[in-house]
């Protein structure tokens, strides 16, 4: 279940959240999520597409050496409203927890040693 475009997300009803590992871990066997910066954005960070995923590492979190996890979520089991903010639906914004049952699967980040994202997958560690 890896979804490299935006469109292909879009069309099966998928995206992803990028989250450090020990902050997952901590929320992970709850019925709602609610990332760190949830109370300054207002929503939950998502995006379209493995590729861009990528990008989204690198540009916010390359210095930031934590594990890295991305969720994959069934968009239409999300509880909160889920809205796109921008004009090429690439990043969808989750305003409210997110229900952890949406949560149909994790890939972990793969990195350079400077912390560059290079891809994501399956991860061997428990999650």
């Amino acid at each position: 279940m890896k979804y490299a475009t935006a469109s292909e997300c879009r069309s099966v009803g998928v995206t992803y959240h990028l989250v450090p590992a020990e902050d997952w871990e901590r929320q992970k066997d709850q019925v709602k999520y609610v990332p760190a910066a949830f109370d300054a954005d207002g929503f939950i960070h998502c995006t379209n597409g493995l590729d861009e995923l990528v990008a989204v590492g690198n540009r916010f979190y390359q210095d930031d050496q934590r594990r890295y996890l991305a969720l994959i979520l069934n968009v239409p089991a999300i509880s909160s409203p889920v809205r796109y903010d921008d004009p090429d639906q690439i990043y969808p914004h989750i305003y409210g927890p997110l229900n952890t049952n949406a949560v149909v699967g994790m890939l972990e980040a793969q990195r350079e040693d400077d912390g560059t994202f290079l891809s994501f997958s399956r991860g061997d560690r428990s999650a």
